[in-house]
């Protein structure tokens, strides 16, 4: 056992202990709505609930974690907190022709009826989970169908992918179509049908063709309506956390199509957040870079540090290079700084140059991305020991 890979399990019974002790309790019995059903947006660090209007990418999020709590082995309700979120996303916000509204009111009703393609592909990812742990649901897939159906018939891109709203709305972005590759790949986990799979291939191929600079190797943001560069410095950003967060994906979609290039690509990823995206004096990824590998914005966002973690485990597994492990656990690290918070089980979310935190309430949007680097962690440690 290497030193990094042995740190690397010492770092994953800290932050398994953490979620299973502090983080999902605290989730269920603060930021659960128990009153008007859902979970609140945040938690303020003195661990009393935020009222705010409510997000749709929130909800499948947390739907998503509970999910996960059950697969950790925590002794908790979470199937009754899965349920519970599932009831008032599914409830509040799909609309009749099957997409999800954007945004409702603490009680569910409607403020926003807007179609975003981000919200729809995190509403995929939390059916999957959600459906991968109760199986007998058999309404879920069939859900996520008419999701996916609603997307092919009302905003899919002339070329390839997705626009990101209807009537079109510019610059088309790469974000969200990450998170429908991982919804579909999801989907392909849990056993759906063989379009998940050609949703995937289309956005694996997409994001190798168009997203990733064949120069940098660098994957971008922003896009114009033909998948080139946005103009100016739009164009040009650069993010840290999505270089992990794709690489893990490309990864795994590697892997699953054979596919030699998607994992060199995946691993020039790893290698840029892993190098010019991490600040060293602070020891986190910060949250961009421009295509020259320059900083653009040296704040740190905690889901920058679970994604350096979520790649770094894969790319250890999938080559054998135990130099990966390094990076799993000095993401791990980083991540742990977040935690420094009175209310255990909360979390600060914005890193400063200065080394100092921005003062905010913890929000419930980084959830699945604690815990999903927590699984991974928790799934490579036992694959490798």
């Amino acid at each position: 056992m290497t030193d990094d890979f042995a740190r690397l399990v010492r770092l994953r019974d800290e932050l398994k202990a953490w979620a299973l002790e502090h983080a999902f309790p605290v989730w269920w019995e603060v930021g659960a709505d128990k009153v008007q059903g859902g979970f609140f947006e945040k938690i303020a660090l003195d661990g009393t609930p935020v009222e705010a209007p409510r997000r749709a990418r929130v909800q499948p999020r947390q739907i998503y974690s509970y999910a996960v709590a059950g697969l950790l082995g925590w002794d908790g309700p979470w199937k009754r907190a899965l349920e519970h979120g599932l009831d008032f996303y599914l409830g509040k916000y799909r609309r009749p022709d099957g997409f999800m509204r954007t945004l409702v009111a603490s009680d569910g009703s409607p403020l926003d009826d807007k179609v975003d393609l981000y919200d729809q592909a995190f509403g995929l990812f939390g059916l999957a989970m959600a459906s991968s742990v109760l199986p007998e649901r058999a309404d879920l897939p069939a859900l996520a169908v008419d999701l996916r159906q609603a997307l092919y018939a009302k905003l899919k891109h002339p070329v390839a992918g997705f626009e990101e709203s209807n009537p079109r709305t510019l610059p088309l972005l790469s974000n969200p179509h990450m998170h429908l590759f991982e919804a579909s790949l999801a989907w392909v986990e849990a056993g759906g049908d063989a379009q998940w799979r050609a949703m995937a291939d289309e956005i694996a191929e997409l994001a190798l063709a168009r997203f990733i600079d064949p120069k940098s190797g660098g994957l971008r943001e922003y896009y114009d309506g033909d998948w080139n560069p946005a103009p100016g410095v739009q164009g040009r950003i650069v993010e840290p956390g999505h270089q992990f967060e794709w690489a893990w994906l490309l990864l795994r979609w590697g892997k699953l199509a054979g596919r030699d290039d998607a994992v060199a690509a995946a691993l020039r990823l790893i290698a840029i957040g892993d190098g010019p995206g991490v600040d060293p004096a602070r020891g986190v990824a910060i949250f961009s870079l421009l295509d020259d590998m320059s900083v653009h914005d040296d704040v740190a966002r905690l889901w920058a540090q679970t994604e350096r973690i979520k790649a770094g485990v894969l790319a250890a597994l999938t080559t054998g290079d135990d130099r990966w492990w390094t990076t799993a656990a000095e993401g791990a690290e980083g991540l742990i700084k977040y935690f420094d918070v009175p209310v255990k089980g909360l979390w600060r979310d914005k890193l400063q140059a200065d080394g100092t935190f921005v003062d905010e309430a913890a929000p419930a949007s980084s959830f699945y991305h604690i815990v999903c680097a927590i699984l991974e962690l928790d799934r490579a440690v036992s694959a490798r020991s």
